[in-house]
């Protein structure tokens, strides 16, 4: 595959951003793009196999932004006799990906939690797979109890017995618009152990 040419306008690169491209190997002492680095393993070792998950009825991929946003809304990793499920962190964003339920912060926890479930079952999981969540508010004291009645009610709702692990944590969001943002880790039993993957 070619080198992408370079994102950068060299020229405009502050001394700092130049000195940690070229130390990268991004681009060469006279600013040409440079390959990026021979991805060859040593002998005997293996990646773990991962694939993106999507789900693009409910929520579209960040790549597809007008601006590309360059994150996968989630990986499945395979390890052995088991599955891990990594969601990015989701928040109430549809098909189209605009915000969804602007000014509604339960709508946009619903939605959130909706969307999470369709990726969820895009590769076979559910809710109950789901080992642990993150919570980001982007105003924790103004939100956190309406927050915790919408996860009480959903949980509630799915019986989930135990509940997932969780930390809630105020936070800045990618969009003014977005009030709440949740990632999820779940495990699912390999059901294609010993089949070719």
């Amino acid at each position: 595959m070619p080198a992408k040419a370079c994102p950068f306008v060299v020229s405009n690169l502050s001394a700092g951003q130049r000195e940690e491209l070229l130390a990268l190997g991004m681009i060469s002492a006279d600013g040409a793009t440079l390959p990026p680095p021979d991805a060859t393993l040593p002998r005997g070792r293996k990646v773990v196999s991962k694939r993106p998950i999507r789900a693009p009825a409910v929520l579209n991929d960040a790549t597809s932004y007008a601006v590309p946003s360059s994150f996968s809304r989630g990986l499945r990793v395979a390890l052995g006799d088991f599955d891990l499920i990594f969601i990015s962190g989701t928040a109430s964003v549809d098909e189209n990906g605009k915000t969804a339920h602007v000014g509604d912060f339960r709508a946009q926890c619903f939605r959130t939690y909706r969307n999470i479930a369709t990726l969820l079952a895009a590769e076979g999981a559910t809710w109950h797979d789901v080992v642990r969540c993150t919570c980001y508010l982007r105003d924790i004291e103004r939100d956190y109890q309406a927050f915790n009645e919408v996860r009480t009610a959903f949980f509630s709702w799915l019986k989930l017995d135990p509940l997932p692990a969780s930390t809630g944590i105020q936070a800045t969001l990618c969009r003014p618009d977005l009030l709440v943002e949740v990632d999820a880790q779940a495990i699912i039993k390999n059901q294609e152990q010993g089949r070719n993957r």
